[in-house]
């Protein structure tokens, strides 16, 4: 069913994701008339994808932590938002290191959040949708080859720690009726433009992306590319294109009272469909699209931490439960990824 108008606040709106979630959204969506609130530790530009759209938008330097910051997400022009997507957060690397932060700004954040959502109701007199972004970190110790649905949560790190624990509480809150949300778990999200982020798996891009560039690249994973670590580490991982239809789709699930009865009633989790991909795997794939001299590019840097991290990591994941909830998965692999970013950033 069509919705003529929604209000949508986006946390963590000025990230590279956060950042595009409103053009996908009035793509996907062109007969909803959206007001955007997107808010940040610093104020997010409105994103050129909503010009000449009937879309409005507008930006808050928003501190999370802070409940007066909190509060003004929830009274603005707009009026209190129909549905939230909580994208906001210190990456895996900056919340190990700083797990005081790390714990302030995912975890307590989070739950002020949902607090706020749970005591406000949308102009339909119903909870507010609650869409968390959470991450493969949460899995780790010893895993199935392919982790399903029921698999346990065992994180190794504070970053997966600190998102399993929101986890809980999307779905404590909907049990409740509280709010109406899900969590999805995010797979890598390959390749990235920009800078490299403090996430432990932003190596992923950047072996990719700067030799595209014609810049060399560190892989802090082998020795060399004949190392046989470079098969045996896998990640999981998805083009933004996909991943970005998949918020769409979480919101459109929630809003499907059919289809959201399909959620597991123990845990509002779902894992979004990807795909599997070893090290080796990703630098055979620049090799096919790009050549020798851009693998040539890639430095050796073994970095210990990095690869417990990635490597506590699942490879792989049963598709199946998500894809029947409406969710996609992408078909052209890592060379199609890498086809995708020259498409849009070079």
């Amino acid at each position: 069913m069509a919705i003529d108008s929604q209000t949508i606040l986006i946390t963590g709106a000025g990230g590279w994701l956060g950042s595009l979630l409103p053009g996908k959204l009035v793509e996907l969506e062109p007969e909803t008339s959206f007001k955007f609130v997107l808010a940040d530790i610093v104020e997010p530009k409105i994103p050129s994808s909503l010009k000449g759209t009937k879309s409005e938008c507008i930006t808050i330097k928003a501190d999370l932590s802070d409940d007066s910051n909190m509060q003004a997400l929830f009274t603005t022009k707009y009026g209190k938002p129909d549905v939230i997507y909580s994208m906001h957060g210190i990456m895996s690397l900056g919340s190990e290191e700083n797990w005081d932060l790390g714990m302030r700004v995912n975890v307590d954040s989070t739950r002020a959040l949902l607090e706020k959502a749970r005591h406000q109701k949308t102009k339909q007199d119903k909870p507010i949708t609650f869409i968390f972004t959470s991450s493969v970190a949460t899995y780790g110790g010893q895993l199935p080859d392919e982790v399903l649905p029921s698999t346990s949560c065992t994180p190794e790190g504070a970053y997966g720690t600190e998102k399993l624990i929101c986890e809980y509480y999307v779905t404590e809150y909907t049990r409740k009726g509280f709010v109406n949300g899900i969590s999805i778990k995010l797979p890598t999200i390959v390749p990235r433009p920009g800078p490299p982020s403090r996430a432990t798996s932003a190596f992923v891009s950047g072996i990719v992306r700067e030799p595209l560039a014609g810049q060399e690249a560190i892989c802090p994973i082998g020795s060399g590319l004949e190392d046989a670590i470079l098969q045996q580490t896998g990640v999981w991982v998805a083009k933004p294109s996909t991943t970005l239809a998949n918020f769409v789709k979480a919101k459109q699930l929630l809003s499907n009272t059919d289809l959201s009865k399909n959620i597991l009633p123990w845990s509002r989790s779902v894992q979004l469909p990807g795909f599997t991909v070893s090290v080796h795997d990703i630098i055979q794939a620049l090799r096919n699209v790009k050549g020798d001299d851009a693998v040539a590019l890639i430095k050796f840097e073994h970095d210990e931490t990095c690869k417990r991290i990635v490597s506590s990591w699942p490879r792989a994941f049963d598709n199946s439960y998500a894809l029947s909830l409406g969710f996609i998965v992408d078909q052209d692999g890592f060379e199609g990824a890498i086809k995708e970013y020259r498409a849009n950033h070079m």
